[in-house]
């Protein structure tokens, strides 16, 4: 276990190796510094390589090939995409506000990567640990709705902010269910802290359990719709307004905003694996041997590719489907499940708790669904071909 045990702290001992070999008075600022440019390295090679999948993958859903020009397969096509926006003409509109507008993407991308200092990645793996480090990962999330409506306003134009109103009342909308969802994690654990709530799941994940289960599937379309995902992407539809709030955007401040948006991506992700999928522990004590950060990698993994399959397959939705989901399925949904979960608590293990809470789950489900398809809110698609 010794050999694996270093294998699993490398990049921490890794780290007080640098620091010992510096003097004692800039240790406080380098072990800052070498906290955060790993983030800073990892994460957007990561959206790089996400790229390149998510193409291939909807390439293959589509019965196309994606990329297969730039490298051997196509690999390198993340690569001129970073060099054609580095060199691509950066286009100013004479009566944008300057200041508001180059603040905008810089403002979006700087409150994601902050979102990344209270993620736990591994075991002794997290920049910044906090008492309420879920409180502080919520409060500077929503500051990318600022950066949403600074886009918007200072492009001055309609259409710019018509998309930055609609992206914001999305992210509110769908923001509500997707803090509901996590209080039930706090309600069982009675911490804020993330560490905290991970060491509680210790082969013993959220997600196996009814509450749990509910509350994943309400975070993960919450946060899909956060992100901006299909088929929540009515903020950048194309056929309705002109790809949205960035519309004025070009160069290198459209590609900031490309990869604020799937940085967003993976921290709600890392936030979903860290409340319901047993962040960096392994499902069983057999498989412990595995480096706690491996765990973390491969759970996001398997989520990205979840999120790609969502995109590749499901049509968008109406903006009055995508609203009333929220309000009339997703908020009830949320407030069920605290009852499910106080239930959970207080009732003796055995099937009878299983019995109760799922169908606790299940009923109003059925409810609310019925009532969303009895109003022709939601109703089977017909396709008609041009004659």
């Amino acid at each position: 276990m010794g050999f694996f045990h270093d294998i699993d702290q490398l990049p921490v001992t890794l780290k007080h190796t640098l620091l010992s070999w510096l003097p004692e008075s800039i240790r406080p600022i380098a072990s800052v510094l070498l906290s955060i440019i790993p983030i800073l390295i990892i994460f957007p090679s990561l959206f790089a390589l996400t790229t390149i999948l998510e193409r291939k993958g909807l390439g293959r859903i589509q019965n196309r090939y994606g990329p297969n020009r730039v490298g051997p397969f196509g690999i390198l096509q993340p690569a001129a995409d970073g060099l054609k926006t580095l060199f691509k003409e950066n286009i100013t509109p004479l009566g944008t506000d300057k200041i508001v507008y180059v603040l905008a993407p810089v403002m979006l991308l700087v409150s994601t990567i902050l979102l990344y200092s209270v993620l736990p990645i591994g075991r002794n793996m997290v920049a910044l640990d906090l008492d309420a480090g879920i409180l502080f990962f919520f409060a500077i999330g929503a500051s990318t709705e600022l950066a949403v409506f600074m886009a918007g306003w200072a492009s001055r134009n309609k259409y710019s902010l018509l998309g930055a109103m609609r992206a914001i009342a999305q992210m509110i909308s769908y923001e509500l269910p997707l803090i509901l969802s996590t209080v039930v994690v706090i309600m069982m654990t009675g911490t804020l802290s993330l560490v905290k709530i991970v060491e509680a799941q210790t082969y013993n994940w959220n997600v196996f359990t009814p509450w749990g289960l509910a509350g994943f599937l309400l975070f993960l379309i919450a946060a899909t719709a956060e992100s901006n995902r299909s088929p929540f992407d009515l903020p950048e539809g194309e056929s309705e307004i002109i790809a949205g709030y960035y519309l004025e955007y070009s160069g290198f401040k459209f590609a900031l905003f490309f990869l604020g948006e799937y940085l967003g991506l993976f921290a709600v992700s890392g936030m979903a694996i860290t409340l319901f999928l047993g962040g960096y522990t392994a499902p069983i004590a057999a498989l412990g041997f595995i480096p706690t950060w491996a765990w973390f990698f491969m759970k996001l993994l398997a989520l990205i590719s979840l999120f790609i399959w969502i995109r590749g397959t499901l049509p968008r939705l109406r903006m009055d489907q995508l609203m009333n989901f929220a309000w009339k399925f997703m908020l009830p949904m949320c407030i069920v499940n605290f009852l499910v979960a106080t239930l959970w608590r207080f009732m003796p293990p055995g099937i009878l708790r299983w019995t109760i809470c799922l169908a606790l789950i299940a009923i109003p489900y059925a409810a609310l669904a019925r009532a969303l398809a009895s109003k022709r809110e939601f109703r089977k698609r017909t396709y008609q071909f041009a004659t």
